[in-house]
């Protein structure tokens, strides 16, 4: 019963803070200015991803406060706290601005505290916690990379929140379900203010995503989840941002700078509609993420399901080949 109170209301305060949220955020002139690398022609209300951050943090309260509860306190708590976190940094980088290296700090920092709790209370080695650091601030900046149309980071949330929630609900880790879940109820209950594109998540938001989903990752890795498992549902952000990233490097152009190289945003430009492109990336996660749970029916199957993991972040990347390919061959036929 209080799970269920907790989802309800992270779902209500996700939905509804916005209303109160947008006329203070225009007044503070916290707000989204377009230019060439944006996908949008508007000047659009930014930072309302403190609506998803409030709504998971009251949706942990609620079962934190549960007297009954048998939830593994500690895990859950630095779940919530390294997610709140990554979203104050996110909301400092929106209302103030922070330089690179100084963000990068702050997120370095934020990934260490967060891998020292997580093996203090799961255990493990700790010679590993800075390759986990890594892992968290690397994904907080991916999930920032890869919020850049109308309702990708909504469902982003609610497709690697409910596989988490499955995951650990068939691993037995309680926790792991019940923070899945807060993340994809809060994400997608966002969804029709971030899918109609008038009010944008923020850093704040894909901060917030980021570090919720890296944190709860992490700790199922010490916890015993199989890291294929706990990979699946996040390859395609990591395989269309890492290559992006390989890519530029390779070209000689500065990393840091914005551009429009990631294959979602080639495929915007090719003229697909944020909702294709959104739903094209959502069904490849959905994908991933089945292949990721077959390493759970069966133990044997992870070469079977490393296979399609990479099978499947390698159809995703050809993407825009694809497309163009399909319009030139519907253009000579046209021609015949």
């Amino acid at each position: 019963m209080i799970a269920v109170v907790s989802l309800i209301t992270t779902f209500l305060v996700s939905l509804l803070v916005p209303y109160a949220l947008a006329p203070r955020l225009q007044r503070m002139g916290v707000i989204d200015i377009p230019n060439w690398r944006s996908a949008h022609t508007s000047t659009t209300i930014r930072g309302v991803g403190l609506a998803p951050l409030f709504a998971m943090m009251a949706g942990y309260f609620i079962i934190l406060a549960d007297p009954q509860q048998v939830i593994e306190v500690g895990t859950l708590v630095t779940i919530a706290v390294v997610s709140a976190a990554a979203g104050v940094i996110g909301w400092v980088e929106d209302s103030r601005g922070l330089s690179v290296a100084v963000r990068a700090s702050f997120q370095i920092a934020l990934g260490l505290a967060a891998t020292a709790a997580i093996v203090i209370i799961e255990g493990g080695p700790w010679p590993l916690i800075p390759l986990f650091a890594v892992y968290i601030a690397g994904y907080i900046n991916v999930a920032n990379f890869m919020d850049g149309i109308n309702g990708i980071s909504s469902f982003h949330g609610l497709v690697v929140g409910a596989s988490y929630a499955a995951f650990g609900l068939l691993l037995g880790f309680e926790w792991m379900a019940a923070a899945g879940a807060i993340l994809g109820v809060a994400f997608i209950a966002f969804l029709p203010w971030n899918l109609s594109g008038k009010m944008f998540l923020g850093d704040v938001g894909s901060y917030l995503l980021g570090g919720g989903v890296s944190v709860i990752g992490v700790a199922s890795v010490f916890a015993g989840a199989p890291v294929v498992l706990v990979l699946s549902p996040v390859v395609i952000y990591l395989a269309d941002s890492g290559v992006t990233l390989v890519t530029r490097v390779i070209r000689g152009e500065r990393w840091q700078d914005a551009h429009r190289s990631h294959v979602y945003q080639r495929l915007t430009d090719m003229g697909l509609s944020h909702i294709c492109v959104t739903l094209t990336v959502t069904a490849m996660t959905c994908l991933t993420s089945l292949a990721g749970a077959l390493i759970i029916v069966e133990p044997g199957l992870w070469a079977v399901t490393v296979a399609l993991l990479a099978f499947l972040s390698i159809v995703y990347l050809l993407f825009p080949r694809i497309v163009s390919a399909a319009r030139s061959g519907r253009l000579r036929e046209s021609a015949v």
